[in-house]
């Protein structure tokens, strides 16, 4: 019989102490150990592993380089923001909040990869339930395996029979090694479940999919030292007011983490949003004040946002300064810019500012757009729908030029904008190139000049 104890594992990095501290050495967090059972003696249950050999060290020129292309996974905006597709024997773990749309996901993507065997395996729902959610979807594969398991080492052993070209574990938190004898979900067995996974994804070159739950405070759960193991982490959020979903790469070993993909959801599952600017710009008839359009960037995808903004009279004596998908610091900024620097009496109002679709924006080229938003909704002037903006706002109120802007004025043309205003100081740009008629400003005044004259 193995000896068991117990030992104290700090939650957010995974440091373990025989007894309880109230701060941790490692990552200096308080409150952070819980106690759980460990055994110290393996019993005979060996993990993954396809060779017992001992690695030896090699110089980099006798190191062999194969050739591993990345794998489509049928998914245009997954596949983007992972980079171009999945590269071979890759960990990649996908976070959310509940009810988001995780499972449905990776499922819908397991059912549409007709191409490749792909074992789907599940320790939170039964086989007919997933199988009820596959019909809702609608997308039929028989390559694709369901196994209901808990056991990693049985999760192995089908592994090895099937032979699949992707494997997909939902979730982290269920899984659970004979070897460890804590309960599923704790430090010790999230750690040991996931470093076997690791193994099997290197020594056996299949990519592996672990959707990981999230705490209340939008972390992933379990160690920190989770998100170190593995090669990529993509976080899936969204409101749940709104029917749209974002896809974002935090951690990407093999790409860019400044990718974006759009989904919306529908009673079929998850659509694949090709165009984020036709759903980001409301289509009105009528003309309406603190309304402009901001030609952003979201990693190398360009996009036309919405940026509203409404200024009134303050009742009470504190003016507020409120914004939702926009830095409020940086918002309190350009207000200090178009007081100081511009002579508008702003400091006596309350600012709401609003990113339409619940999107994030930290491009700092919808300063201009923001500045618009807000004297428009000042004066009550409407914008003319015709006209985008693109550039970034200095503390002396000059307006500055911002990176790739020919993609941005592409943008903007391929909608059917007439005109958009950037910075003059942008190099390289010729009116001749594009269809769009280019308003190039050097100070905030010519930009009031352009747009309310």
């Amino acid at each position: 019989m193995a000896k068991v104890k117990s030992a104290f594992f700090c939650q957010n990095c995974g440091y373990e102490t025989p007894k309880w501290l109230g701060k941790c050495p490692s990552c200096n967090e308080w409150n952070t150990f819980v106690e759980e059972l460990i055994q110290k003696q393996v019993p005979q249950v060996v993990a993954f592993s396809k060779s017992e050999r001992a690695a030896k060290p090699q110089s980099l020129q006798e190191i062999k380089k194969q050739e591993h292309p990345r794998i489509l996974l049928g998914d245009t905006e997954l596949d983007r923001v992972l980079g171009g597709g999945i590269v071979p024997g890759s960990l990649v773990l996908f976070g959310g909040e509940p009810g988001i749309g995780k499972s449905t996901l990776l499922l819908q993507m397991a059912v549409s990869s007709s191409k490749m065997n792909v074992l789907y395996v599940s320790g939170e729902e039964s086989d007919q339930q997933i199988k009820m959610r596959a019909e809702r979807i609608g997308v039929k594969n028989e390559a694709c395996f369901i196994l209901t398991e808990t056991n990693i080492q049985n999760i192995f052993q089908q592994a090895e029979e099937v032979q699949p070209h992707l494997l997909v574990i939902d979730s982290i938190q269920t899984l659970y090694s004979p070897t460890i004898e804590s309960s599923p979900g704790s430090i010790s067995q999230v750690r040991e479940c996931t470093a076997q996974l690791l193994r099997y994804a290197k020594q056996s070159n299949v990519p592996v999919f672990l959707i990981g739950h999230i705490t209340k405070e939008g972390s992933l759960a379990g160690p920190k030292v989770l998100e170190h193991m593995v090669d990529a982490v993509l976080q899936f959020e969204g409101d749940r007011n709104h029917v749209y979903r974002l896809l974002r790469s935090i951690k990407n070993r093999f790409g860019s983490t400044n990718e974006l993909g759009i989904y919306e959801m529908n009673s079929q599952g998850l659509r694949q949003v090709e165009n984020p600017s036709e759903i980001l710009i409301t289509n009105t008839d009528s003309s309406l004040s603190g309304i402009s359009i901001a030609a952003t960037l979201e990693g190398m995808r360009p996009m036309l946002i919405e940026v509203q903004a409404l200024v009134s009279t303050a009742a009470y004596g504190t003016p507020q300064r409120s914004s939702t998908g926009f830095d409020s610091k940086r918002l309190n900024m350009l207000l200090a810019v178009m007081e100081k620097r511009c002579g508008f009496k702003l400091g006596a109002k309350d600012v709401f500012l609003n990113i339409a679709g619940g999107i994030k924006v930290d491009d700092p080229a919808i300063d201009l757009a923001v500045v618009a938003a807000v004297l428009s909704s000042n004066a009550d002037i409407a914008i003319a729908k015709n006209i985008a903006l693109s550039a970034e706002v200095g503390l002396s109120g000059e307006v500055r030029p911002v990176n790739r802007i020919d993609q941005r004025i592409y943008e903007a043309e391929k909608l059917g904008f007439d005109k958009i205003i950037i910075s003059k100081y942008n190099k390289g740009i010729d009116q001749k190139n594009f269809n769009i008629e280019l308003i190039q400003c050097g100070k905030i005044g010519e930009v009031v000049r352009a747009l309310f004259a």
